[in-house]
């Protein structure tokens, strides 16, 4: 595990410079090394450190985490790291306030920096539930069936994920170094692949007091993550196939990094999310006085002013009907003049704060002005620097303060090419009108590939028209309307759950998307082989595989053995019984289900698939219950469920059955007394025929 490190710590009086945290230490340059990028209170201009990391030997880091790294994570399985990432959420949760003071330096409001800070710590909740839910207790992952590949079984193949031997090299934006850090971190340190985090300059101090915390929670074992706080020119050199790149910033820099040689001939995987001019649509249902037009303008004003408009996932289109073009712009107006107040977050009633940097400040103000000497309007705001309320509450122009108001531009053409070509990364958005539903998704298709789109609509067949006409240009759409207003999370908040990322500009990656992105860190293999083979890789049995019919064995019901007496394969088979008509048409009775193929003898005949009157399916199912289970109290606690159910032979009145029970799976808990067996079961007749398959769920004792 890591051992507690001191960082240091930044004072008004002495300037230092974010450290790094490599091969289980902090680092700085040394003394004579270059003098690094200042780094500023976003809303005062006050210097608050140095960013540098000359002279650092990035081949040694990732090595670091080839090796250690790997050795470390390689030790635990999905459920054991899964608990980690639990525990580390708590143990952050628990110290997030002075994260939320760092964060305001960077211009971020309470309500941006809970978006950031909660919403990281709250991706390491979820994978660390999804992790024990959704993945075996175990190191390697069977993606689908078994594919028999011979007529006599002996021979097969099947898919599995084992993670990749290399390291997860994780390039994050600026605009939150919490959330944007831990959304990377959760899938790869789930998969087992150690992180370097290399987070943005202008916020990256304090993802480095984020990792400080992590450092001295002891949570994590050694090598599993390292941060690089500054250049990390070369550091694709020093990559092959065994790694990975995970980027967030500019389509340029991603474009740049995605034509290095590793990327293009050494095979390293790379995938990126960058710039993305999301759009939102108004259905022609939703006009003005109805509830989709009041959550069509809150979520357009909320998606311009949260975190000043500094979202990949900021909505930077508003496509509405032409004839409500002007109606737009006055109701976002008279939000923003009723809502909105610019100034420093550490202000009272600051509800915007300013952008992370004066360069960022300056890119957004010539973006604008290139969108207005293109043809664009203001329909909103101004480019003059805006009155601010300062932290001790009096209100005044600050020239070294990152602040702009926000703006909304309107279009005389909306097919204008820089509408739909550049992007404001600030407090920035356009109107632009469409014609009819076909012309809304090709305005919404001009953005050349986008994370995210919103449809605002209650009509369902404008709903299903939007939706699929721009689906396949964007990575995630939100159907909004007066029935998920109030429970939406919106349409600029990925959740955990489901995928972050879009084609084309939006860069072509993928991440989050819950298990999806476990995946992403580990490689899919093709297995041949036996299936004795296929089950001792895989640690789950296979049909054909060995079994071990432990009451002619042993002397013993499988059932009477706890978690950590029984092994794959333990089986157990029953004697045969007899259906009688009688057996039929009492389960008819008792239950009500007198569907005519266990009733009616000539209806029956007259089905293709019946021979007569047939047992039903939930009647056998019952039966092999009794026929496989040892009654007595013992280390089977509970049965909760079946899965995989099919019936494929019918049974007739004089036929018989038996069922054959097979361990197929064994999944201790970690946090519990007990853990899952999956039971292969399988119900034949009297002819050794399959008459049904299903697996049969319990919990057993430890």
């Amino acid at each position: 595990m890591t051992t507690t490190a001191t960082m240091p710590e930044t004072t008004d009086s002495t300037i230092e410079t974010v450290p790094s945290f490599v091969q289980d230490a902090w680092w700085t340059p040394a003394p004579g090394a270059a003098e690094g990028t200042p780094v500023r209170d976003a809303s005062t201009g006050r210097l608050l450190a140095k960013v540098s990391a000359d002279g650092l030997d990035l081949s040694a880091v990732v090595n670091y985490g080839r090796t250690v790294g790997q050795a470390g994570l390689g030790g635990y399985t999905f459920h054991q790291r899964a608990l980690m990432l639990k525990e580390l959420a708590q143990y952050l949760n628990a110290r997030k306030e002075q994260f939320y003071a760092l964060s305001a330096q960077t211009g971020a409001t309470k309500v941006d920096s809970m978006i950031d800070i909660d919403g990281g710590i709250g991706v390491l909740f979820t994978f660390g539930s999804k992790g024990r839910r959704e993945l075996p207790n175990a190191q390697v992952v069977v993606d689908g069936p078994m594919e028999v590949l011979s007529k006599d079984g002996s021979f097969a193949g099947e898919h599995i994920y084992t993670r990749i031997p290399g390291v997860a090299v994780q390039i994050n934006a600026f605009n939150f170094p919490v959330w944007g850090m831990l959304e990377k971190l959760a899938p790869a340190f789930l998969a087992g692949v150690p992180t370097i985090v290399k987070p943005a300059t202008p916020t990256g101090y304090v993802a480095a007091a984020v990792v400080k915390a992590i450092i001295e929670s002891r949570i994590l074992p050694e090598g599993s993550l390292q941060l690089v706080s500054g250049s990390v020119r070369g550091l694709l050199d020093v990559l092959d196939y065994r790694d990975l790149v995970a980027f967030t910033g500019s389509a340029s820099t991603a474009q740049s990094l995605k034509s290095h040689p590793n990327v293009v001939e050494g095979g390293v995987r790379f995938t990126s999310e960058t710039d993305s001019l999301n759009a939102a649509i108004l259905g022609p249902d939703a006009v003005p006085g109805t509830p989709e037009f009041d959550a069509f303008i809150k979520s357009l004003v909320t998606e311009m002013t949260v975190k000043a408009g500094q979202k990949c996932t900021s909505i930077r289109r508003a496509i509405v009907p032409q004839e409500m073009v002007k109606d737009v712009a006055a109701a976002v107006g008279q939000r923003i003049e009723e809502r909105v107040v610019v100034g420093d977050p550490r202000a009272e009633g600051v509800t915007m704060g300013a952008l992370a940097s004066l360069e960022q400040l300056a890119d957004v103000r010539a973006a604008v002005q290139a969108m207005l000497d293109a043809g664009g309007e203001l329909a909103y705001g101004t480019l003059d620097s805006p009155s601010v309320t300062s932290a001790d509450g009096t209100r005044a122009v600050v020239e070294d303060g990152a602040f702009m108001a926000p703006v909304l531009l309107s279009w005389a053409d909306p097919d204008t090419e820089i509408a739909h070509s550049l992007e404001a990364f600030g407090p920035v958005s356009s109107v632009v009108g469409y014609s009819d539903l076909h012309d809304a998704v090709r305005l919404a298709a001009r953005g050349g590939g986008s994370l995210v789109a919103t449809v605002c609509t209650n009509d369902p067949s404008v709903a299903r028209e939007l939706v699929t006409g721009i689906a396949a240009h964007h990575g995630r759409v939100l159907m909004l309307n007066r029935e998920d207003a109030r429970t939406s999370t919106g349409h600029g908040s990925p959740v955990p759950h489901l995928v972050h990322g879009g084609p084309g500009r939006a860069g072509g990656g993928e991440e989050l998307g819950g298990i999806r992105s476990v995946l992403h860190h580990m490689q899919r293999t093709a297995i041949q082989g036996s299936p004795n083979m296929l089950t001792a890789v895989t640690g789950v049995w296979h049909t054909g595989a060995d079994r071990n019919f432990t009451v002619e064995t042993e002397g013993v019901h499988p059932f009477r053995k706890s978690l950590g007496d029984l092994h794959i394969g333990d089986a157990v088979r029953s004697d045969l019984r007899r259906v009688e008509l009688e057996d039929i048409s009492a389960f008819a009775s008792s239950t009500g289900d007198t569907f005519y193929a266990h009733t009616d003898n000539a209806a029956a005949e007259a089905n293709p698939f019946f021979p007569g009157i047939v047992a039903h399916g939930y009647l056998l199912l019952s039966w092999a219950a009794g026929l496989f289970v040892d009654p007595a109290p013992g280390p089977v606690l509970a049965n909760y469920g079946l899965e995989n159910l099919r019936f494929i032979t019918p049974v007739a009145a004089g036929d018989s059955i038996r069922v054959t029970l097979t361990a197929k799976k064994i999944t201790p808990r970690e946090t519990d007394e007990y853990g899952e067996v999956a039971w292969d079961a399988v119900l034949t007749n009297q002819d050794d025929e399959i008459v049904a398959t299903y697996d049969v769920l319990t919990l057993v004792a430890k």
